[in-house]
Formats: structure tokens, C-alpha cells, sequence
């Protein structure tokens, strides 16, 4: 009775397992279609947190009008890298322009996000390229938004669902149905990033 039950339970895990690998796959897709914007505070200090905010507002409105034309996630991150100085740029004049010296650093990279609920979807855990920003130390909260498609920018048009394909769309606006596969998404990308 004992094998049968062991049998019976191992059945069910590596059935969830393999009916999971769909889902990761689609959610690898979508890391390949979407370029994020990442800014991190100096401190969670309200000052710092508020500096952050004007720093967000300004790159949003600057990348609006750099990334107009780009047609998908590359062409938008060769964009911010051949204009990262000018990206850096527009970030410490806002930095110097109220009042601190703190550095500024600005790079295209590719790191890990969790799971990250918008108002209209949901990205899930994942390695994502992302234009970062890290304003003095970069030790307090952050802010992220999607550059591409541009969905964070003032007057947005776009919406996710115009870089994905209908499945991937499916999986980042209606997130209630996802819940459960978002956290395992997570639990995995956690062990790999172990490995």
C-alpha cells in the first residue's frame, strides 16, 4: 500500500512538473520581448524617495522620445546603450537641480524581477534586459516600469500586449488565473539562480 501511495505522489509532482514547462517557457518569451526600466534610491529617506519619483518622471518623458520609433525590445536597448551617457545626463541634473550630490550610474543589463503586478497585467518573475539606474548608493526602495513595449511613459499608447503573442498576453493580463504558476515561476528562478 506504501509503494502504491509513493507511486501515486510522484505521479502528481512530476505531472505538475512537466504541465508547468509550457508556462516557464512562455514566461521565458516574454523575458525575450520586454526591455525594463529599473531606478533605485539612494535611501528609503522620504527626500530620497521623492528625488527617485522626479528622477522616474524625467527618463520616462526623456526615453519617450527616444524610444518613438524603435520597432521591438532591441532596437529599443541599442537605443539606451548608445545614449546611456545622456540618459546618466538627464538623471543628475535632476539629482543636482534639488539639492544633492549623490553619484549616478546608468547601464543596460539583464537581472532577475519577481513577480510584478501593473494596473491592467502582470509580469512574471524572470530575467529581464533592463535600463537601470541607481541614484547614490542604491541602498532604498526602487520603481520599475516596461520601456518596451512602452507602457510606463506619459502618454503610453501601447499596450503589454503589443509585443506578445496571444498566449503570453493571455499570462500577463489575466494574472488571477496564474497565481499559483507566478510563485512556482518564482521558486524556480530562485533555484536557478542558486545553480
Amino acid at each position: 500500500m506504501k509503494l502504491i501511495f509513493k507511486s501515486v505522489c510522484c505521479a502528481v509532482i512530476i505531472g505538475c512538473l512537466l504541465s508547468m514547462t509550457g508556462f516557464c517557457g512562455a514566461c521565458e518569451d516574454i523575458e525575450d520581448k520586454v526591455f525594463r526600466l529599473h531606478i533605485i534610491a539612494n535611501s528609503d529617506s522620504d527626500e530620497d524617495q521623492n528625488l527617485k519619483l522626479l528622477v522616474r518622471d524625467e527618463i520616462t518623458s526623456y526615453t519617450e522620445e527616444l524610444f518613438a520609433d524603435c520597432k521591438n525590445k532591441e532596437e529599443s536597448m541599442e537605443k539606451a546603450r548608445n545614449n546611456i551617457e545622456s540618459i546618466k545626463s538627464k538623471a543628475e541634473d535632476i539629482v543636482r537641480k534639488n539639492g544633492y550630490d549623490y553619484a549616478v550610474d546608468a547601464y543596460v543589463t539583464n537581472m532577475s524581477f519577481d513577480t510584478r503586478v501593473y494596473d491592467d497585467f502582470t509580469l512574471p518573475a524572470g530575467k529581464y534586459d533592463a535600463l537601470r539606474i541607481v541614484l547614490g548608493e542604491g541602498k532604498g526602495h526602487n520603481w520599475w516600469c516596461v520601456l518596451y513595449p512602452a507602457v510606463c511613459v506619459p502618454s503610453a499608447e501601447k499596450d503589454i500586449g503589443s509585443a506578445l503573442n496571444e498566449s503570453e498576453t493571455d499570462i500577463v493580463t489575466d494574472s488571477d488565473k496564474y497565481i499559483v504558476k507566478f510563485k512556482i515561476v518564482e521558486i524556480f528562478e530562485t533555484i536557478f539562480s542558486w545553480l
